[in-house]
């Protein structure tokens, strides 16, 4: 496959992975950790694409705190593109930023925006299909989204609706999009299932700047007029890091979804030809690990005697030990302790705010 200078890739790698607390902290989150695999889960979506851009292409988006740590774990990239954000304001901003980023270097050039923390095995197949939304995305005024197929009914995920093949690219159907469908209850997502023809929201877009812009001016006007003031100040300063100190917290904070994708009619998407999962929560870790005789998954040391279905994560140097219990979490890191039931982990998220309202130092 070849690699095209004026593609661009913008991975967003801000958020703070409280779900996998404690092993994933506020300056060490998910996407900086091997969740799952040898290397930190951004060092695995810079590696992926490694066929389709070089590491100069690719942009990291990330918070203030966690800039020094993204290059510590991915030393390929350069540092002028590995932006921290003053204050997370949710994903529209970071898109318009995005687009203002790849505008500045390349203008016109198309890019797409990626999670930092996704586990994908099948390089190839996901950069086949990345390489059709780019073509795609460079064909017309577009948005483009990749769909990932489901194989049970999660109420964890937004759907989207596909609908009539518009083209194809790369040898790759492109579908318009029919609608943008909010994380449903079961009943709803196992009435999906069985109809077909809906697909799950991964947050994977590409599109050019132009393009992306001119829809956060026409759907989210408020949003665009901080946008066009941070690239006012941008151009005025000479320092983007300066321009979003003084822009970034007027910005209006809502997600790209609510603020563009659910009203936009110009939304396109392709099928994932590929595996996915976006390991959301302790539990996923099972998918990716053999399990013993009783269904416990052990990453690091562990043994467990008259226990079942239970899953553990221990540092090097520790071991955990389980005794008679089901269905359990246990989770060593550092200084902190997780011990709850599979059934509750949706609640780790709420349970590490309170934690560390009270213990600052387990952030």
């Amino acid at each position: 496959m070849n690699k095209m200078k004026n593609r661009y890739v913008v991975i967003m790698a801000g958020g703070r992975g409280e779900r996998f607390w404690p092993q994933s902290r506020l300056k060490k989150p998910k996407h900086l950790l091997p969740i799952v695999g040898d290397l930190p889960m951004l060092a695995q979506t810079v590696e992926r694409l490694k066929e389709l851009v070089s590491p100069e292409q690719v942009f990291v988006i990330t918070n203030a705190e966690q800039r020094d740590a993204v290059l510590e774990s991915c030393p390929a990239l350069l540092p002028e593109r590995v932006i921290g954000e003053p204050q997370g304001r949710d994903t529209a901003a970071a898109v318009g930023l995005a687009a203002l980023l790849v505008d500045k270097v390349d203008p016109g050039a198309a890019f797409a925006l990626l999670p930092a923390d996704h586990v994908i095995e099948d390089d190839a197949g996901f950069c086949k299909v990345l390489a059709g939304a780019f073509e795609a995305a460079e064909k017309s005024e577009v948005l483009v989204t990749i769909g990932i197929r489901p194989d049970f009914p999660s109420t964890g995920y937004g759907y989207l609706k596909q609908g009539s093949q518009e083209e194809s690219t790369g040898n790759l159907p492109v579908y318009k999009v029919e609608r943008f469908v909010e994380k449903p209850n079961l009943e709803n997502a196992e009435k999906y299932l069985q109809e077909g023809g809906y697909f799950w929201n991964a947050g994977m877009f590409v599109w050019r700047p132009d393009v992306i812009l001119g829809a956060i001016q026409k759907h989210a006007p408020e949003l665009s007029t901080g946008l066009n003031n941070l690239a006012d100040s941008w151009q005025q300063s000479g320092s983007i890091e300066e321009a979003m100190a003084n822009v970034y917290p007027e910005l209006k904070k809502i997600s790209i979804d609510f603020a563009v994708m659910e009203k936009a009619q110009e939304v396109v998407m392709l099928e994932s030809a590929f595996d996915w999962d976006d390991v959301g929560e302790w539990p996923a870790i099972a998918r990716h690990y053999s399990a013993d005789e009783k269904g416990n998954v052990f990453k690091g040391a562990g043994v467990a005697l008259d226990a079942t279905g239970n899953l553990t994560y221990a540092e090097p140097g520790h071991t955990i030990s389980l005794l008679g219990v089901k269905d359990l979490i246990v989770v060593q890191s550092g200084d902190a302790t997780l011990v709850c039931h599979k059934d509750c982990a949706q609640q780790v998220k709420e349970l590490a705010q309170q934690v560390c309202l009270e213990n600052p130092e387990l952030s």
